[in-house]
């Protein structure tokens, strides 16, 4: 067997990863390469064999706590060679000591739990097409119009890490587009919509009941127009999978959240949309 080598990737390396993503017909936003590299650039790995990329992975640190783990793909002709293994451990490498999560698909549950990983819960993503919705309540407004902080205090209820890299890079990006709700001054609800291979992805979309997050996703739809959406449910929030029902979305896809240690405790009833399974 030829020497496997595994490096870091360059920021404009992780293209590639989203590429092989979107070739497993995981559908990645058109955006979602620059944005995922501005928390963690020393995040993302690849593997080559004989100067060819075999294997990527992602093991994104926020902060001296937390990690997330994605991306895992070896090239469809290397499987099943051990180079998985090797990068995976490059990876876990990188995060140690903190506790790491992960988004992963079903089939690999038992794999990841020999790894240490335990499930949380399952997340499921909802998809198909909308019509454009009525005119959405004037109470929610540009996210971008609302300090950093604001939004980042309310992201801590529901995301383990401080992650504001992240966030600045999601909310500015061309084609984002965020809306957030107030009531009596304060956040009540947020989201973002996103353009991706494939219709757009709401994520994350936090919000303090249904109601809230109905108005989020009304003005969020309403600045899309029609199409196909896709959002990224908990299964343990009930309001939130009847909320994806409600718009007439079916279930497409499911994945198990994994962490390998304890977290905080988060507001899951809060969340109605995950931000992405590849970086949480």
């Amino acid at each position: 067997m030829n020497d496997l080598t595994i490096r870091h990737m360059q920021p404009d390396e992780i293209a590639l990863a989203v590429d092989w993503a979107a070739a497993e017909g995981w559908n990645p936003g058109l955006a979602d390469a620059p944005c995922f590299a501005a928390e963690d650039p020393q995040g993302f790995f690849i593997a080559e064999l004989d100067g060819e990329p075999a294997a990527v992975i992602s093991c994104v640190n926020y902060g001296a706590q937390f990690s997330f783990l994605g991306f895992y793909i070896v090239r469809p002709d290397l499987r099943g060679r051990g180079h998985g293994l090797k990068i995976w451990n490059a990876a876990i490498a990188h995060a140690r000591p903190r506790v790491i999560g992960l988004d992963g698909v079903v089939a690999q549950q038992a794999n990841y739990q020999k790894s240490g990983f335990a499930l949380a819960y399952a997340n499921v993503r909802y998809g198909g097409t909308v019509a454009t919705p009525s005119a959405p309540s004037g109470d929610t407004v540009a996210l971008t119009d609302l300090p950093m902080a604001l939004i980042e205090a309310d992201d801590a209820t529901v995301f383990p890490a401080p992650r504001p890299a992240f966030l600045r890079a999601w909310i500015n990006t061309s084609g984002h587009v965020g809306r957030a709700l107030m009531r009596d001054g304060k956040l009540a609800g947020w989201g973002v919509i996103r353009p991706c291979r494939t219709g757009r992805k709401i994520g994350p979309l936090v919000a303090d009941d249904r109601a809230g997050a109905e108005a989020v996703l009304a003005a969020l739809l309403a600045s899309a127009g029609s199409g196909e959406v896709f959002l990224d449910v908990p299964a343990v929030n009930r309001d939130a999978v009847a909320l994806a029902q409600a718009l007439g979305l079916s279930p497409v896809f499911e994945t198990a959240r994994m962490y390998t240690g304890t977290i905080p405790s988060l507001r899951i009833d809060r969340v109605f949309g995950v931000t992405t399974f590849e970086l949480g």
